[in-house]
């Protein structure tokens, strides 16, 4: 992910990270993508089952039973080994996470654990009650998936009232001093609402949003032909950082993220080395220490059944299962070759992401995308926007 406000804002300098030595147990939260051990934080999709139908969902959920999911115990079981591990954090979700009965008990566990528990929801179950005792186990953040307005985001999830159901989820978070935040895939069908996305943050206050690059994936394989062309992404990107800064000159330090296309930090920085050359230097050092994708590294991912993933987006592909195996020791196995691969990924890519000088802080983009569109894990990401010229 690149944070916007982070770089294009300076909310945070590169001397930051380095005050705690760059290790994942000592950073706080804000800081935990400029580590030097990249301890994975780790998605765990705790059921497939989702009361919505989601256009793009990477997980082909619907709402009905799956077979073979983690049951308490083992579910419990996984998360003893990651704090044991040193994975920093433990973000919930699904298929719609709160649909599963025991996710209170398994959130307070990861807490107790010292983990930073974060839920990834579709925002409709949350109801005062509810927030209220995610309050109280001690969740630190719940991200809600919001595709556009009212009438874009209800198609998006298939059901009408959903938008509506967001904002009342908000308003109960925030009543009861829960961190929250929204979540947005960009692609052709909502990308002329971020504007008003940007307005509903300030009117409403909410303290951080993510844009996600659109990852061919689960349904969202579907919606190939609806992402944006690079011309878009980059009036997009501009967009993003544009309405950031005017946030944060108006005394409203909104967290922005950008998330799942790392030629948005290059991009950035050319941006700033036009603006404020000083300035982009600081950035290029918090870039190298992002170090860019992430997969299979800084990120992992444990499905329902608990196959691990290099990412949520990587299910035809698995390195194991915590039901044979802790997840610490599939994640260090020097035996299996993909898995060493991903990890130093920018050995392997080809093209032109080979020769670019943005490598090493980039790596390579989402392989994921590559193989969808090529057939080719290693082949340039099809989403890199960055011209020729600026990757020379």
């Amino acid at each position: 992910m690149i944070g916007i406000s982070k770089l294009y804002c300076a909310a945070v300098e590169a001397s930051d990270p380095l005050r705690y030595g760059r290790h994942s147990r000592d950073l706080p939260s804000h800081l935990l993508q400029f580590s030097q051990d990249k301890k994975p934080v780790v998605v765990w999709n705790v059921t497939r089952r989702c009361n919505l139908r989601c256009v793009h969902c990477y997980s082909h959920s619907d709402d009905r039973l799956y077979e073979g999911e983690l049951n308490l115990d083992e579910g419990k079981a996984l998360i003893d080994d990651l704090a044991e591990f040193g994975s920093p954090v433990v973000l919930f979700s699904g298929g719609e996470p709160l649909i599963r009965k025991d996710i209170l008990e398994l959130i307070r566990h990861a807490a107790d654990r010292g983990r930073r528990a974060v839920v990834s929801t579709n925002g409709t179950l949350i109801t005062r009650p509810v927030a209220e005792k995610l309050k109280e186990i001690g969740l630190s953040y719940v991200g809600i998936s919001l595709d556009g307005l009212e009438k874009v985001h209800d198609a998006f999830r298939g059901f009408p009232g959903t938008f509506q159901r967001v904002m009342a989820a908000i308003g109960h978070c925030q009543a009861v001093g829960l961190k929250v935040g929204l979540r947005f895939t960009i692609n052709r069908r909502n990308f002329q609402d971020i504007p008003g996305i940007f307005d509903l943050v300030e009117e409403r206050r909410i303290p951080r949003i993510c844009f996600y690059h659109l990852v061919y994936a689960g349904r969202g394989t579907d919606l190939v032909e609806e992402d944006l062309d690079h011309g878009q992404t980059r009036e997009v990107v501009d967009l993003i950082i544009d309405r950031t800064r005017r946030l944060h000159d108006r005394g409203l330090p909104v967290e922005v993220l950008t998330v799942d296309n790392h030629a948005d930090g290059p991009y950035l920085y050319l941006r700033l080395l036009r603006e404020d050359p000083a300035h982009a230097a600081d950035v290029l050092k918090l870039l190298q220490m992002n170090e860019g994708n992430n997969s299979g590294r800084g990120i992992g991912c444990v499905s329902w059944d608990g196959a691990v993933h290099a990412d949520q987006f990587w299910r035809h592909h698995s390195f194991g299962n915590v039901r044979k195996k802790p997840f610490s020791q599939i994640w260090t196995d020097p035996a299996d070759e993909f898995l060493l691969k991903l990890k130093e990924k920018k050995k392997h890519v080809t093209g032109r992401c080979a020769t670019c000088r943005w490598l090493d802080i980039c790596a390579g983009n989402f392989r994921v995308r590559a193989e969808a569109v090529h057939g080719d894990v290693w082949a340039p990401d099809p989403a890199c926007y960055l011209t020729d010229e600026e990757i020379a």
